[in-house]
């Protein structure tokens, strides 16, 4: 590490804002912003562009931070960090048939979990899952491909959780070649999930610690 915590290995920090349209463009300017800042550079001295995967991937002077982005819904969330692969989702909160939803697609230990809950409480456990099994994906590269749905993600240690508290990444069940965790935010209206890939040479030791900033949407413009 350098010193400047855009580069810090041991941190993963998740800038969210709501958003009224053009989420794609304002996650893109979100993350150039925050990348520049954190690396005390201009804006100007950083550029977004995709590898063929499609992972996004920062160049010129933010190519040694790793990144993620997500958008949609009227919200957007981006992830940086200077150590290993790194994935962020977000989704509102909302009524789904989250009960048919887990049986159809989520490991069976996660479908009992969810269908036991009471009723109103599903849709954020279900999406608790999603957004984590989403970020796994894009720790990875390859998105949900290779039964990235029935890839089993932790579960919480109670539910519901208590506040908008740091989330904590932890391995998930099958290995440790990635951690992941989900945080509700805005008073329990959305949920982030957010993933590293851990333990990799080259890419950093352990799962980092996670920070979840709430920006303005001005700050997106």
């Amino acid at each position: 590490m350098d010193g400047r915590p855009g580069l810090d290995p041991d941190t993963v920090t998740v800038l969210w804002c709501t958003a009224d349209g053009d989420e794609r463009r304002k996650a893109h300017t979100l993350l150039v912003r925050a990348a520049a800042g954190m690396l005390d550079v201009p804006p100007s001295e950083i550029w977004l562009e995709h590898e063929e995967s499609g992972r996004p991937v920062l160049r010129g002077a933010g190519s040694a931070v790793r990144i993620s982005v997500t958008h949609g819904r009227g919200a957007l969330a981006v992830a940086l960090t200077g150590g290993a692969c790194v994935g962020v989702d977000v989704e509102v909160v909302r009524r789904l048939r989250a009960e048919a939803m887990a049986r159809a697609w989520l490991d069976p230990a996660e479908a009992a979990w969810v269908t036991a809950l009471a009723e109103e409480q599903r849709p954020a456990a279900f999406l608790w899952l999603w957004t984590q099994k989403e970020s796994v994906g894009k720790a990875l590269g390859r998105g949900l491909r290779r039964g990235g749905m029935s890839r089993r993600v932790p579960l919480p240690e109670a539910w519901p959780p208590v506040g908008d508290l740091p989330p904590v990444l932890r391995p998930l069940p099958a290995g440790p070649e990635v951690a992941s965790a989900a945080v509700l935010v805005d008073g329990g209206r959305r949920v982030i999930g957010v993933a590293q890939r851990v333990g990799t040479e080259g890419e950093g030791g352990g799962a980092a610690r996670v920070r979840v900033h709430r920006v303005s949407p001005a700050a997106c413009e």
